[in-house]
């Protein structure tokens, strides 16, 4: 199979559509917990500034169970959200002039089992950051927004054919 013929596509026509994607995203990531778990889950949210990728991974967080502040990492790179079991490390390397930064920042170790990784601006930090399994991208459509998840693995496959359903 040809994971680039995997893909979910929809039209969001305001923040409310947003976060009932957010709220279905966080019920299949939960389906599919024992591999995150295991091995980590990489979402790269792709979109021009105020596409609503941070608006996105809020609704994620406040579906998955978070209550605390949700703010966006623009200046602090990294926010980390603790949820019942695993971590969400939400990165936003907008503000990186070299990849290198990546490493030198040791954010690497943020990555792998156990971790829910979201990042923005990801081709700043490319080709160090780890890959993706899943590419989530917001683009401006009417008076709303258009999404498409894209699988990039079979981990990935799993999510989209779960909020395909």
């Amino acid at each position: 199979m040809n994971h680039a013929d995997v893909f979910f596509q929809r039209y969001l026509p305001d923040e409310q559509a947003t976060n009932e994607l957010g709220a279905e995203l966080a019920a299949v990531l939960l389906e599919n917990i024992d591999e995150i778990l295991s091995s980590g889950l990489n979402i790269r949210l792709c979109g021009d500034l105020g596409a609503g990728k941070t608006t996105l991974t809020r609704a994620l967080l406040r579906a998955l169970g978070f209550e605390g502040r949700v703010k966006s990492p623009t200046f602090t790179l990294l926010e980390p959200y603790s949820i019942d079991g695993f971590t969400l490390n939400h990165f936003d390397f907008y503000r990186f002039e070299d990849p290198e930064e990546f490493e030198d920042a040791g954010f690497r170790e943020n990555f792998g089992p156990g971790r829910v990784c979201v990042t923005e601006w990801t081709q700043k930090a490319e080709p160090l950051v780890p890959g993706a399994d899943l590419m989530i991208s917001l683009s401006p459509k009417d008076d709303g927004r258009e999404v498409q998840v894209s699988a990039l693995t079979d981990h990935g496959v799993r999510i989209v054919r779960g909020l395909e359903r």
